[in-house]
């Protein structure tokens, strides 16, 4: 693993870490209050709601690092080896660009949804999108990064007989 993974991977699983814990407090305290004093904490749903999406989001990206995402791999498997290293050098930076554009159309709304406001916290609509855009570059990076290592790859021919093997896949 590089120092970019290794970057992406553990700020990923920190702010997995974070808002899971934040979310199970806050989660746990209103409960309780409900229960031993029938109120509530009148921010006590707002915050999940703007955590969510940065668990989510870790989370996707440590499933792409982790090469956890689920695969097709029978038509790679079906080529020959050095057609399956270019397709996956040009699939790789297909995807990377993919991402690449998804994270600049939504730095380009950051503007308008920064004027949106959370209804108790008053927090800007821009927290979200940043959180999305944050995570389109990390994965875009993560499918660079695997351009890469199939670059660097040699071909290997598969005997036929044999289990598949499955690549290593981040989408």
């Amino acid at each position: 693993m590089n120092l970019i993974e290794r970057a992406i991977v553990g700020l990923c699983r920190l702010l997995l870490w974070i808002s899971t814990a934040v979310i199970f407090v806050i989660l746990v305290v209103n409960t309780m209050l409900r229960y031993a004093t029938g109120s509530s904490l009148q921010w006590a749903n707002e915050v999940p709601e703007l955590l969510f999406p940065w668990l989510v989001m870790s989370g996707v990206v440590l499933a792409a690092a982790h090469g956890a995402h689920i695969t097709t791999s029978f038509l790679m498997d079906a080529v020959p080896a050095a057609l399956r290293r270019w397709t996956a050098i040009g699939t790789w930076l297909v995807v990377a660009a993919l991402y690449g554009t998804l994270a600049k159309s939504t730095f380009q709304m950051l503007e308008i949804v920064h004027d949106e406001k959370s209804a108790i916290l008053q927090l800007p609509g821009s927290l979200t999108y940043g959180c999305v855009m944050g995570g389109l570059l990390m994965l875009s990076l993560l499918a660079l990064k695997s351009a890469w290592n199939a670059w660097l790859s040699t071909p290997v021919e598969h005997d036929p007989s044999e289990e598949p093997a499955v690549p290593e896949a981040h989408w």
